[in-house]
């Protein structure tokens, strides 16, 4: 009985194995492992969407809640932004926005995490792109129905 219950299993998992490995090798040149563009060879070449051009230099843009970053209004391309420099501060610093025109950081800026004043801009909030973004002329990916709300329209 136990010889014959042991033929049954290993007759079933050659089987298994069998049709397992058949499968993977008909699923084309994927090594098995499908994707969500679908069974489309590695090799195949994909259009890429155009580039996004950034909307045209315009005034302060609403905010859509009260804790929102403000968007950028204008271009950004070529701005430097790393550790050794920050090209948005050069208008955007309390020395410079006046002369410049621009929106002052908030002098949320240049508090640490543990709420200290600092006299420079946080390292935490020194990366602008990190939560202000420009806006472009993309269409929608995902349908949108939010309102603002009353106090901010």
């Amino acid at each position: 009985m136990k010889k014959m219950l042991t033929a049954v299993l290993i007759t079933g998992i050659l089987a298994l194995t069998t049709a397992w490995s058949s499968e993977l090798m008909s699923s084309s040149n994927s090594g098995g492992v499908s994707s969500l563009r679908g069974n489309v060879a590695i090799s195949a070449i994909n259009q890429s969407e155009s580039l996004k051009k950034n909307k045209k230099d315009s005034g302060l843009i609403d905010l859509g809640y009260i804790t929102q970053p403000p968007l950028i209004p204008h271009k950004i391309r070529g701005y430097r932004i790393d550790v050794l420099s920050n090209k948005c501060l050069s208008c955007h610093s309390w020395k410079n926005a006046n002369e410049n025109n621009a929106t002052k950081i908030s002098v949320t800026h240049f508090r640490t995490r543990d709420g200290a004043v600092l006299s420079d801009v946080s390292p935490r909030r020194y990366f602008c792109l990190q939560c202000h973004v420009p806006q472009t002329d993309a269409k929608l990916i995902v349908g949108n129905s939010f309102k603002p709300v009353k106090a901010l329209q």
